[in-house]
């Protein structure tokens, strides 16, 4: 019998950390001064952490420490200080890419809980073994995971015992997680340390045989849609799948506290009646909260056509309508 997947939900500051705890997640994930994937988020201190995992524990809420960027070796005095500050304030987990830290955690404490991160891009068997040769308690799978890999994954390797966790909803990244050179390549800030400047953001132009193609109204060639796998969450109940995880560390506290209730509620449905209701009211609430369109992702196999619609590549709000003539001091 499977258990009931824990939600999961991003914090960048106090006030999303709020958001999160009143909304209904089970556990939120943030990150701390250094070594952290959002390095533009407020993120917290390490002489806080303490403070903070006492408040969320005494409101039932688990707290995971992110961890996952690419750590140099002129580095690893402060990486070990981290981790050791991490231990002594019982963070209920740390979320880890670089493998070498993993070794360093499990070395400072045989104890503490360490997650494998998307950035390890695991999507398969050997993945999971590697990352539980590593040390690891959990594997959160790459994001490019399809419901039928995960099917396939539980039918043809049932030794795998290892708690695995999936992103549901927020920001996609064009690449594989964590293997994106481009932002480095193009402005020298890397993704892999959490200086990200999303460079699939940006408009392109498509030159095919030395010739411009006409794209008409789409110029966002790599821009994906975001993720909305609240309609999955049967199926990923059915896989086994222990945590369900919200991004969003950059984005807004509404964001957090509008994105949490929805998938407190659908996940509380589908455990209940295996469906979920999304009603019209809930994706009008999902588009408001952050929306560059919403899109299940990759659970139903690559269709990079839907998946990168090109057309805009910010949050949009609500339509009002078509401008027909624009005047001296008006439009209409």
């Amino acid at each position: 019998m499977s258990r009931k997947p824990e939600l999961m939900s991003p914090a960048g500051d106090r006030a999303c950390m709020r958001a999160a705890i009143e909304n209904g997640a089970d556990s939120i994930y943030f990150g701390l001064e250094r070594f952290n994937a959002r390095m533009r988020a407020e993120n917290f201190t390490m002489a806080e952490l303490p403070e903070i995992m006492a408040d969320l524990h005494a409101r039932g809420v688990k707290g995971y420490v992110t961890f996952n960027v690419l750590v140099f070796a002129h580095e690893l005095r402060e990486a070990r200080e981290l981790l050791e500050a991490c231990i002594r304030a019982g963070v209920d987990a740390v979320i880890v890419q670089d493998p070498g830290m993993v070794r360093l955690a499990r070395a400072l404490s045989p104890d503490l809980p360490i997650h494998a991160s998307t950035q390890m891009t695991v999507t398969g068997p050997e993945g999971v073994h590697f990352a539980e040769e590593l040390g690891c308690d959990l594997v959160v799978l790459a994001r490019e995971t399809s419901i039928p890999e995960l099917d396939k994954l539980r039918t043809q390797h049932p030794d795998l015992k290892m708690p695995l966790e999936m992103f549901v909803h927020g920001a996609l990244c064009v690449a594989y997680s964590g293997q994106c050179l481009t932002s480095e390549s193009l402005g020298g800030r890397s993704a892999n340390r959490g200086e990200c400047a999303q460079a699939c953001r940006m408009p392109y132009e498509l030159v095919a045989d030395g010739k411009p193609v006409d794209l008409g109204d789409r110029h966002y060639l790599l821009s994906p849609q975001d993720l909305a796998g609240v309609e999955a969450i049967p199926d990923l109940i059915r896989l086994g799948i222990s945590c369900l995880k919200i991004e969003g560390r950059l984005k807004a506290p509404e964001y957090v506290a509008n994105i949490t209730r929805l998938y407190r509620k659908a996940i509380d449905e589908a455990w209940e009646k295996h469906t979920v209701t999304l009603t019209e009211e809930d994706r009008y609430s999902m588009e408001m909260g952050f929306s560059r369109g919403l899109y299940p992702g990759w659970f139903h196999g690559v269709n990079h056509q839907e998946l990168a619609h090109a057309r805009f590549a910010k949050k949009r709000g609500v339509f009002l309508g078509s401008i027909a003539s624009v005047g001296h001091d008006h439009f209409c």
